[in-house]
């Protein structure tokens, strides 16, 4: 093996540390018999310089298998200075390789970004963005959302689908049963709200930037750039800062020349649309992640747990509103001189869990109560049981349950005749469609009468006296806990003021004093041909100056 040698000996801790910083270098490797390799040895070797022994392979190759000649080793002296500056060296050009490494992915990634935002801000992608939220919002509002599947197979049964295709299975597969929850609603959401921040940070802050900065015209050239310039012979800038300034323009003056804008909120506004369109979203994504909802039929005079109706979840009402009961003091229905229906009225108290009657409303449709987050709604109706007098006994109250007629309602119940007339199925069918009347069948089905509920006046039926006191209602209440309507509300009332102001005019003056001439011009971003008459208004009231010399010629000529 080659060997490096010195006449006195290393320490075996410098010999170590020389040894593995030899190895780290590329141009030492530390050993192999494929080419030149480095041997350290402790002995042979002065003190602070390294003997290099060089091995090189021989030229002849021997068959596979034989051994390999190398030639005399060629003792080379460095000094160990030396081998440090190369050791240093080496170290600061990894130390720069890593940082253009580093720097190269910075740029990479910067570029790559600039790339995704002008792509967000692209106009035509967010029309498209807009058409495809408003396209599946459109399908949200015409497809009932939230119901369960037996809903939609009544609904949207395979033997007649709706315009020819439209079927249950269409729904429950794409989801229109959820399309406000949907991935794909959420994620349309997601990129129009980047497309509207990747659009404000690349052109309308940049916009604002510019507008509040205060810019002076120092050149007569310069003004041809703008959209109206005039000039005004033996006129002084002071007199048209006084006149901008009482017409409401912020004026600015440096040296000879002025600039003068109004109007700002107008620039700014379309910043405001875009919070405000950001706010509609991310209220409309917390309504549909975190809203919750439920729905209750509750008989007159019982009672029901908030909690148990809504369920409890993430932005959820707080705890002492889910523990509250709502009492249902009376339940009727206004009908219109036709017998139509005309309003559903519910007579509703608010307890909490110390038994305290905290609030009460008589809702009816349209006219919801709220309390602590938490909306109820009439929205159905029922009758629960008919309160009967049955040859002279006490009132009782018999149950009575819904019957499958269609779209119409009908609420029916039994009552048996003698100790077996339930067994048997003998006994007095009773119908009722609405709060109004109550029809009575006997026990073969025939038709016996009809009462209205409180009319005391008793009916026979199978040689029963049956007096109708009372039919009892049940309200049917939609409960709901929407923590985004707020943030909905703040959106769109941002939104329509935020449109308001954006059709307020920008305009900019600005005004340069060459000697008795007053050079004037002017740009609107809106409103154009008004700015112009408005600015031609305002420099018929600046003054002329007779002390002035008398202008030669018009420096705009």
């Amino acid at each position: 093996m080659a060997v490096v040698s010195s006449r006195s000996v290393l320490p075996c801790a410098q010999f170590m540390q020389c040894r593995l910083q030899l190895q780290s270098l590329g141009n030492f490797p530390a050993g192999g018999l494929g080419g030149s390799f480095l041997g350290l040895a402790r002995s042979g070797c002065k003190r602070g310089v390294v003997v290099v022994a060089k091995v090189s392979k021989g030229k002849t190759q021997k068959p596979s298998g034989s051994v390999t000649k190398f030639s005399a080793p060629v003792l080379t002296e460095i000094p160990v200075e030396e081998i440090e500056t190369k050791l240093q060296s080496a170290q600061v050009k990894e130390v720069e390789r890593v940082k253009r490494v580093e720097v190269d992915s910075d740029i990479i990634v910067q570029k790559l970004w600039r790339k995704v935002v002008r792509q967000l801000a692209s106009l035509p992608l967010a029309i498209a963005e807009l058409f495809a939220i408003a396209g599946l919002s459109a399908v949200g509002t015409v497809i009932t959302q939230g119901e369960r599947p037996a809903w939609y197979f009544q609904n949207f049964p395979d033997s007649n689908p709706v315009l020819g295709f439209l079927s249950w299975q269409w729904i429950l597969g794409l989801g229109l049963d959820h399309v406000y929850t949907s991935p794909i609603y959420l994620g349309l959401l997601a990129m129009l709200a980047g497309s509207l921040m990747a659009c404000t940070s690349t052109t309308q802050l940049p916009i604002v930037k510019v507008a509040r900065r205060w810019s002076f015209l120092k050149s007569t050239k310069s003004f041809s750039k703008l959209d109206i310039t005039d000039s005004l012979p033996k006129a002084r800038l002071s007199d048209l800062g006084s006149v901008l300034l009482g017409h409401g323009y912020q004026v600015f003056a440096r040296g000879p020349s002025l600039y003068a804008f109004k109007g700002l909120p107008g620039r700014l506004a379309p910043i405001g649309v875009h919070v405000a369109l950001l706010l509609i979203m991310a209220g409309g994504t917390v309504s549909a992640a975190c809203s919750l909802r439920g729905t209750v039929m509750v008989p007159q005079g019982l009672d029901f747990r908030i909690g148990d109706a809504l369920g409890s979840g993430f932005l959820g009402p707080d705890a002492s509103v889910l523990d509250s009961r709502v009492h249902v003091n009376k339940f009727y229905i206004d009908y219109r001189e036709n017998g139509q229906v005309g309003q559903f009225h519910s007579d509703l108290a608010i307890v909490d869990p110390q038994d305290q009657i905290v609030s009460s409303k008589t809702i009816s449709v349209n006219d919801p109560m709220r309390i602590g987050g938490v909306t109820m709604y009439q929205t159905d109706w029922g009758i629960s049981a008919v309160q009967l007098r049955v040859d002279g006994s006490q009132p009782y109250n018999l149950p009575m349950a819904g019957l499958q007629t269609g779209d119409n309602k009908l609420f029916g119940s039994f009552l048996p005749l003698g100790d077996q007339g339930a067994a048997d199925g003998k006994g007095i069918s009773i119908l009722a469609r609405d709060l109004q009347t109550v029809v009575f069948y006997d026990q073969e089905g025939n038709f016996v009468g009809v009462r209205r509920p409180g009319s005391k006046k008793a009916i026979t039926v199978n040689n029963v006296n049956i007096v109708v006191d009372d039919l009892i209602g049940s309200t049917g209440l939609e409960l709901k806990a929407d923590p985004g309507v707020p943030v909905v509300y703040a959106g769109f009332g941002g939104l329509m003021l935020t449109t308001i102001i954006s059709y307020l005019s920008h305009s900019q003056v600005w005004a340069l004093q060459d000697g008795s001439w007053l050079v004037v011009g002017g740009k609107s971003n809106r409103a154009k041909l008004d700015f112009e008459r408005e600015l031609n208004d305002l420099l018929d009231l600046v003054p002329e100056v007779p002390t002035l010399e008398e202008p030669v010629e018009s420096p705009q000529q």
